[in-house]
């Protein structure tokens, strides 16, 4: 197969002889070889690279998640790189004076919560207030392009973890994405995707020849991928995801909790595709740093059985339900805004939960989904 990066460098770069180049990017654009997007385009003769811009974490990945990112001129090339994960996340027009094309050449992960995918959206939309091309360079949804799970998100919940009504797990390339953000979401831009050759939207990341380079400190393995869309609802609770450990968004656990009792009762209720393991794990960093917590790893059996939204409904419910006293959302932060509602992109969640009616939920989920994606074809480019 080839990336989208590498087709443009090979059939289209004369296009934009002259031309000067704004690139979005960060570790993860890298060609077959893993040699840089910023490398590849500031050695190339007949590219006018000008500026760099990073999204959440960084140019260089080294910043935690959630971080304020600050502007800086990047060592190594000596260009201005544009943090757009600062006070600001929309490029400004100085920003953008010294460019005439904005490229979009980032991995995301194929779930709604990901800023990636909104940090696009929003250059598209500076893009389009002045009046500048921009070009996503695509790249596989790592978790594949066929399995579609999730609400959308409501009116009054959008945030930068749920900007547009998309399903939790999407199923779409960050290409496919631009064009439903451009036709679904309204932003009016010039929009060019230069598109993969060779992949199919069947396969995971580890079925193709790429090397795996992980967008952000947590992004750990093809299983923490697949579990993310239901695991990180987590992060609006309580219970520690797994952040500072090895196994970010796999274990779930806190303090108050029982790991043999809850991977007994996970198990008895036969998720499809999962066997819980109790673990003991104590996070060096985040909800319960630096103590012992007690909880279960969660391993996939069969991957392309999993459904990674409702696996992550249904390990919360049983924790609730097992820990009523204990278990609990976190409480809404100064600015007033609940963060686990954020995430679910509603608030009738928070109570289905509680109350045991988390079938009845995954049930309009399923209509929901089924509807995203019917519609969402119109945009598959492979």
């Amino acid at each position: 197969m080839k990336l989208g990066l590498e087709n443009f460098l090979e059939h289209h770069v004369n296009e934009y002889k002259g031309k000067r180049i704004g690139l979005v990017t960060n570790m993860t654009g890298v060609d077959h070889r893993l040699t840089p997007t910023i490398d590849l385009f500031h050695q190339h003769p007949d590219i006018r690279l000008t500026a760099l811009f990073g999204p959440e974490h960084g140019l260089r990945g080294d910043a935690k998640e959630g971080a304020k990112v600050g502007n800086e001129v990047d060592p190594k090339t000596g260009l201005p790189v544009y943090s757009l994960y600062s006070e600001t996340r929309i490029p400004s027009k100085e920003m953008l004076e010294d460019v005439d094309v904005v490229f979009f050449d980032l991995q995301d992960i194929g779930a709604r919560y990901y800023t990636f995918i909104y940090t696009m959206a929003n250059v598209m939309e500076a893009c389009g207030t002045c009046g500048k091309e921009f070009v996503v360079l695509d790249r596989p949804n790592p978790i594949n392009g066929v399995q579609v799970e999730g609400n959308l998100v409501e009116s009054g919940f959008t945030s930068f973890v749920g900007q547009y009504p998309l399903p939790n797990r999407h199923g779409l390339t960050i290409g496919e994405l631009a064009h439903w953000f451009k036709h679904e979401g309204h932003i009016s831009c010039d929009l060019r995707v230069i598109e993969m050759t060779g992949w199919k939207r069947e396969q995971y990341f580890d079925q193709t020849d790429l090397f795996w380079v992980q967008p952000t400190p947590n992004t750990t393995t093809m299983d923490m991928m697949l579990l993310y869309p239901g695991t990180c609802l987590i992060e609006g609770t309580t219970l520690s995801e797994g952040r500072g450990t090895t196994k970010p968004f796999e274990y779930i656990g806190a303090p108050c909790i029982d790991g043999y009792d809850l991977a007994k009762r996970i198990n008895q209720t036969n998720i499809p595709s999962i066997i819980a393991r109790p673990v003991s794990f104590v996070p060096t960093y985040q909800k319960h740093m630096n103590e012992r917590c007690e909880g279960v790893q969660l391993h996939i059996t069969d991957r392309r059985r999993l459904k990674s939204f409702s696996t992550g409904l249904k390990v919360i419910e049983t924790i609730a339900e097992l820990y009523p006293k204990e278990f609990a959302f976190r409480e809404k932060n100064e600015e007033g805004l609940d963060f686990f509602n954020l995430l679910a992109g509603t608030d009738r969640l928070k109570d289905m939960i509680t109350n045991g009616k988390v079938d009845d939920f995954l049930e309009e989920c399923e209509e929901l989904s089924a509807a995203f994606n019917k519609e969402a074809i119109k945009y598959h480019c492979y």
